[in-house]
């Protein structure tokens, strides 16, 4: 990465995690033990890329971004809630994620689904109160609602994640690793560029870009994952190395290979960049950051 992405990033994420501290309250009272759980997978280190990425969504069209990070935050409550529930025994069943023992393994399996679902429910709630406090159009902020919770659930990352467990230890199959991607990862990878430019005040022809934009990088990162889950360091990735191989998981590199899941990823930025090619300077740092995703080792 160059030390302009390295900047902008840094800068968005303490911004992000700055508001989420506001947000989320300290355990106190009878319900102390399911706030601790939130708060624990909440603050356990994670990228803030799907809030950053609606950011500079609203940046790309113009729009005053400063003044929907709260907004953003949401996002960030949804994809924590979706770790959480996936490292449980019953899908995934991992121990350690971001360098840390998973949720249920601090909390119990009882408290991590309570706080996954704690979660979830505070993202829609955030998203609400924005609204009101900012006076936001019935029109946009139902349009936003629908395309998160449409982005959230059956039609696409929870549809994405049962699909996944579904083909676990089948034969590789392009269509399905395709649809578990898109929809596991890509869909609210593609609601969060898309979000920020709606409520940035995009046209409809830029709003189209963008969404164009975040499936292409939503899919692509993914495969980074996919990658990284063979060739990276555990140290780094701060998850176990080779699990998806062990779970006969349906990857990229299960299905196509490694070298040939890397052009696939070269082509799916390629074809992101260029779908923003008609922005002006303030859409860089989506630029910069679609390269990034390929470029990361964890």
């Amino acid at each position: 990465m160059t030390q302009r992405i390295e900047r902008y990033l840094d800068e968005k994420k303490s911004c992000v995690e700055n508001t989420l501290k506001e947000l989320m309250p300290e355990p106190s009272g009878l319900a102390a033990d399911v706030i601790k759980a939130m708060n624990y997978t909440l603050f356990s280190g994670g990228k803030r890329i799907r809030p950053i990425l609606c950011i500079a969504g609203a940046e790309a069209v113009h729009g005053d971004a400063d003044n929907l990070v709260r907004f953003a935050c949401s996002l960030e409550f949804i994809h924590s809630y979706s770790l959480i529930h996936d490292d449980l025994p019953i899908v995934d069943n991992d121990d350690f994620r971001r360098g840390r023992p998973t949720n249920h393994k601090v909390f119990g399996e009882a408290m991590a689904l309570l706080a996954g679902d704690g979660l979830l429910t505070m993202a829609f709630n955030v998203i609400a109160r924005f609204g009101i406090e900012k006076g936001i159009g019935n029109t946009e902020m139902l349009r936003v609602i629908d395309m998160i919770g449409y982005a959230s659930g059956y039609q696409g990352m929870v549809g994405g994640q049962a699909v996944d467990i579904s083909y676990e230890g089948k034969d590789p199959d392009p269509n399905v690793v395709n649809f578990i991607h898109t929809h596991k990862t890509g869909a609210l990878i593609a609601a969060s560029v898309t979000t920020g430019a709606i409520l940035g005040g995009g046209n409809e022809d830029e709003i189209n870009s963008l969404n164009q934009y975040g499936q292409n990088i939503g899919l692509a990162f993914q495969i980074a994952d996919d990658i990284l889950n063979v060739e990276g360091e555990k140290n780094i990735t701060g998850k176990e190395v080779g699990s998806d191989a062990s779970r006969g998981k349906i990857t990229y590199p299960y299905v196509f290979g490694i070298e040939e899941s890397k052009k696939i990823q070269r082509g799916l930025i390629d074809r992101a960049i260029n779908e923003i090619a008609v922005f002006s300077n303030s859409a860089w740092p989506l630029r910069d950051l679609a390269r990034y995703i390929i470029e990361r080792d964890k």
